[in-house]
């Protein structure tokens, strides 16, 4: 599954796809928010601090409507507390629930994905966590096939679904409205071929898997471009896929060598901009894969319609034509689901 992230049109059904619920707890004094951010979900369970003195507790929650599915967010990065959660003994909804929790690294990287969880919201449940914020996906209880409470999931599915979940979690800002019904769809036939893994339902998930296997071979490629020895057959091994599904999945870029030599070119071009770097044109080529100076300069013009000396030429004169900023511009510069069950978005307990 892969989304266009320029659509920009507000004809009706072309609106922008927007939260059912955003909300945080910035609106109230320090001591009081951890019972603010405690009462979005009191009619799901009850969440507790296992550490009684706060000063504050900074979440924020969004949740997503996609068809009869939901997709929820949570972020209280830097709260720095321990949390137990237990699920109410007669919940309000009956719902499957997958869960992946979220850390943020010391450096301030990418969220790093936790342990898939999943249960139904009308089974006894605690977990215990201390992480920086979670993805959750709420299901109708009749999705999972009749299946018991506790659903096993193939380590490899569960992979599956987390990069899944936050693939689509980065897409939902640039999507509109009619585009729900679609991503329910699609996510629904995801769930389906890992849950219950057969020839039909790995046939009807195979885009949106596609799309996940695609996120992954971009990350890795993005942190092994630098690399002599990154090629189709390495990428294959890594992402345990075959070549031909491989060339398949980036056929629309013009093939998985083509999308590697983009990336590289992009990459030299942009050293190529900064006036900081005064390397030769050739060792900063051959840094990044391309040994033959002459087919170096070729393949670059060949894409950006002009030489590497003419590409470093005009950043370098931009740089210099730019005006300085002032200092004084430097400064300048520098309840949750009762509410879903009133508004008819979500069934509750029949």
């Amino acid at each position: 599954m892969q989304y266009d992230s320029n659509i920009a049109s507000t004809d009706e059904g072309q609106a922008p796809l927007t939260c059912v619920v955003d909300i945080d707890t910035s609106a109230a004094p320090p001591a009081e928010q951890f019972d603010l951010y405690r009462s979005w979900n009191s009619n799901l369970g009850d969440v507790t601090l296992l550490r009684e003195k706060f000063t504050s507790f900074t979440a924020h929650q969004q949740v997503w409507q996609l068809g009869s599915l939901a997709l929820m967010s949570l972020d209280y990065h830097g709260t720095g507390y321990r949390r137990r959660w237990n699920n109410k003994k007669d919940p309000l909804f009956d719902h499957w629930i997958l869960s992946v929790p979220l850390t943020v690294p010391d450096n301030g990287g990418p969220s790093i994905p936790g342990q898939l969880h999943w249960h139904c919201l009308a089974a006894p449940y605690e977990a215990e966590g201390e992480d920086d914020g979670a993805l959750a996906l709420l299901l109708p209880r009749d999705f999972a096939f009749s299946q018991p409470f506790d659903l096993a999931i193939r380590p490899e599915m569960a992979a599956l679904i987390v990069d899944y979940l936050q693939l689509l979690h980065r897409s939902l800002p640039s999507r509109i409205d009619r585009d729900a019904e679609h991503i329910a769809v699609a996510t629904t036939t995801l769930l389906a071929a890992c849950l219950a893994p057969s020839r039909d339902h790995l046939v009807e998930a195979e885009g949106p898997i596609n799309g996940v296997i695609m996120a992954r071979a971009k990350k890795l490629i993005a942190a092994q471009l630098a690399k002599r020895d990154l090629s189709p057959k390495k990428l294959c091994r890594d992402l345990n896929i075959s070549r031909s599904r491989l060339y398949r999945i980036f056929e629309a870029s013009g093939g998985i060598s083509n999308y590697i030599r983009r990336q590289r070119l992009l990459r030299t071009k942009d050293i190529l901009g900064d006036d900081k770097d005064r390397r030769s044109i050739s060792l900063i080529a051959e840094e990044w894969g391309f040994m033959d100076p002459s087919t170096y300069s070729r393949t670059f013009r060949r894409e950006f319609g002009m030489t590497p000396k003419e590409a470093r030429e005009a950043s370098w004169l931009r740089i210099e034509q730019a005006p300085r900023a002032s200092a004084e511009h430097l400064a300048v510069g520098g309840s949750l689901w009762s509410s879903l069950l009133a508004s008819g978005n979500i069934e509750g307990r029949s």
